[in-house]
């Protein structure tokens, strides 16, 4: 079977069974396909990499020539090593040539980076169907695959991380590889010389820190804490962060406080609906949420909407007076959470 499945393809990249033929890395995540095609190519370069001859053609040479592909395959390694060709950017107008190249693909291993492919595509029924092919599907990471990679490279590295530095990292990271990778390379190259991580490092250097000030705002907000509030609030407006979208944030925290409002009000415990929720908060907003369920009542947080929807409505009418619009909206709603 050519066609590996998406959890099988680094137990392969450990141990190819290929040395020579056509490899068919593709997918939606074009980090991970790159990343993958490159720890490949080193797997198949052998034990001397520098020795190797990789060849790297892009799709528009090929457009041009589709037949270059063939000839590079053919060609004797001007350095004796191992021949490579890494295509980038791969497509269907390459089939006719593979076509040539797939019982016989004279010593050389063709790397193919390719984009999401349906199952009827031609490029990948060629290399599925080819007996000297394999087809390394590339997928968004899940959860469990990156925990795995971040534990993996810190462990190579010989950093040991907090136990909640892992979580804190899931939360803040989407699941493009390489934008995971460059993430990681930056915490690794922080804690080289401490071989130590925590959860505040890794706020400090990958966090969204507007996104941090918002949470701080609207938390002060729901939680009747009108210093903190004024001082969260001034540092995100002197930071350039739009009225606008806090207003926005906020509408939104309100509605989901609302909704789940409902829930305890059937009979179920704060703790037992935020456990529910899917993605979870972060442990760290979790008191405080508790404490704004038990806060407010569904009728309290209707009022508070319509406070909320009313400014949005005059910072969208009169843009001049967003700033002060939203900070009467946020005091006057803080007001009502700490009196209840």
């Amino acid at each position: 079977m050519s066609a590996l499945k998406a959890h099988e393809v680094a137990r392969y990249l450990a141990r190819p069974d290929l040395r020579e033929g056509i490899f068919l890395v593709y997918g939606p995540d074009t980090g991970l396909v790159r990343e993958t095609a490159h720890t490949l190519i080193r797997r198949l370069s052998g034990d001397d990499p520098e020795a190797a001859d990789v060849i790297v053609l892009d799709s528009a040479q090929l457009d041009a020539d589709p037949s270059l592909l063939v000839l590079e395959a053919r060609s004797t390694s001007l350095f004796g090593g191992k021949r490579i060709i890494r295509v980038r950017g791969a497509g269907k107008n390459l089939v006719m040539a593979l076509t040539q190249l797939r019982d016989d693909p004279g010593g050389s291993a063709i790397v193919l980076e390719a984009g999401n492919l349906a199952p009827r595509d031609a490029l990948r029924g060629l290399v599925e169907a080819a007996k000297l092919g394999r087809a390394l599907p590339c997928y968004a990471d899940t959860d469990e695959t990156l925990s795995a990679l971040i534990r993996e490279t810190f462990n190579a590295q010989g950093i040991r991380a907090d136990g909640d530095v892992v979580s804190t990292l899931l939360e803040i990271m989407g699941n493009d590889r390489e934008v995971t990778r460059r993430e990681l390379d930056k915490l690794s190259l922080y804690a080289a010389a401490s071989k130590q991580l925590t959860r505040e490092d890794v706020l400090r250097l990958c966090a969204d820190n507007g996104a941090l000030v918002i949470d701080a705002i609207i938390d002060a907000t729901a939680g009747g804490h009108a210093e903190r509030l004024e001082l969260t609030l001034n540092r995100a407006l002197s930071g350039a962060v739009d009225p606008q979208r806090l207003l926005a944030t906020a509408t939104i925290h309100f509605a989901n406080l609302r909704r789940w409002r409902t829930e305890v009000d059937k009979g179920r415990s704060p703790r037992d609906v935020l456990d529910s929720l899917k993605p979870k908060p972060h442990f760290s907003r979790r008191s405080s949420l508790e404490q704004q369920l038990r806060l407010w009542s569904d009728t309290a947080l209707g009022t508070a909407l319509e406070r909320l929807l009313l400014a949005t409505g005059e910072s969208r009418r009169r843009p001049a007076l967003a700033e002060p619009v939203l900070r009467r909206a946020l005091l006057s709603i803080c007001t009502a959470a700490a009196s209840h």
